[in-house]
């Protein structure tokens, strides 16, 4: 019996997906998932090529209800600016539920994982930031930090973003582009706690290896969304943050406990257990507590999981389809 494969470029793909409601709400129901059902997603497949300056990630998730599960490859070789090529790509597969089959195969360079991570950090905003944001701010100039803020206000709308950066260009760049974007007004803050010190709404997306805000930042009514670390060796957030926090939620515990900020609290001591943290599906759907009051601390650990690439996958190949995207293999 003949087999369909619907290939996908990314040229295709930011054609037809795009960074909206409905697929936050397709990331906050794969969340749900996670703490409601039995999904099966392995740890992170994590190969560093110290050699080459590079380092591979394989996620993959198989949620119960939805038609395909995806296998995620993400490559970073990181002297590829010097060769003309970009430092990230990769690709993801879709696969059938039910036989195993390939469904689809999106040749899309990271752009899939670029809108689920953003989606993400909206759904930690809408669960845990204050009812009312005025002023958000973002640490990190790059894609995904622009991503971040643009995904956050569908949720939280703001009066204004506060942009800092390693490089005060970039960061002006990014309030540029923020201002012409959502039509707010953006502006570059060169200190980073004076930042924190004015928003009731952060996100760290940085490659930090050495905390870049400390536990003085800290005040009522703030939520923190840190998103940067990813690897056993970065870290965004002083393990202090987290000690203080009054809801400490991560997208997956054990993961963080190896990859995320929450690795950095457990190994410097000021946390001893991982009992402190709820996640962040366990909050959706009401089985943990997150923000009680306007007035708490909140911070949430995000370090990227394959039931979000299975989600986004599924819903792609939806809008692929009606959209008549791609090229239909026949095997």
């Amino acid at each position: 019996m003949p087999h369909e494969i619907r290939l996908v470029t990314e040229k295709e793909l930011r054609r037809v997906v795009q960074l909206d409601l409905d697929i936050i709400d397709c990331i906050e129901s794969a969340f749900s998932a996670l703490a409601t059902r039995d999904v099966v997603m392995p740890p992170v497949l994590s190969m560093a090529l110290p050699h080459v300056n590079a380092e591979v990630d394989v996620k993959t998730a198989y949620v119960p209800g939805l038609d395909g599960f995806a296998l995620k490859v993400s490559p970073g070789f990181f002297n590829n600016p010097s060769l003309g090529l970009p430092s990230l790509n990769g690709l993801m597969v879709l696969l059938s539920a039910q036989t195993g089959q390939v469904q689809a195969v999106y040749l899309d360079n990271g752009y899939l994982t670029d809108v689920r991570t953003a989606a993400a950090g909206a759904v930690a905003a809408r669960h845990l930031a204050p009812e009312t944001v005025t002023t958000m701010g973002v640490l990190g100039t790059g894609v995904q930090a622009g991503l971040q803020v643009i995904a956050a206000t569908k949720v939280r709308p703001v009066e204004k973003v506060l942009v800092w950066g390693r490089s005060l260009e970039k960061a002006n760049l990014l309030a540029a582009d923020l201002r012409t974007t959502l039509g707010v007004d953006a502006q570059m803050v060169p200190d980073r706690h004076e930042l924190v010190a004015a928003c009731q709404l952060v996100v760290t997306a940085t490659p930090a290896r050495d905390a870049i805000l400390d536990a003085g930042c800290l005040h009522p009514g703030l939520h923190i969304t840190a998103m940067g670390s990813d690897q056993e060796d970065k870290n965004e957030l002083s393990p202090r943050i987290l000690a203080q926090a009054d809801v400490l939620v991560c997208d997956r515990i054990s993961q963080c406990a190896t990859l995320g900020e929450l690795r950095t609290a457990l190994e410097n001591g000021l946390m001893t257990r991982t009992g402190k943290a709820v996640e962040l599906g366990e909050v959706i759907a009401g089985a943990a507590a997150g923000r009680t009051s306007n007035d708490q601390i909140t911070v949430c650990d995000l370090t990227g999981t394959g039931v979000q690439d299975t989600a986004i996958a599924t819903l792609t190949l939806g809008r692929v389809v009606k959209a008549q995207a791609g090229t239909t293999l026949t095997t």
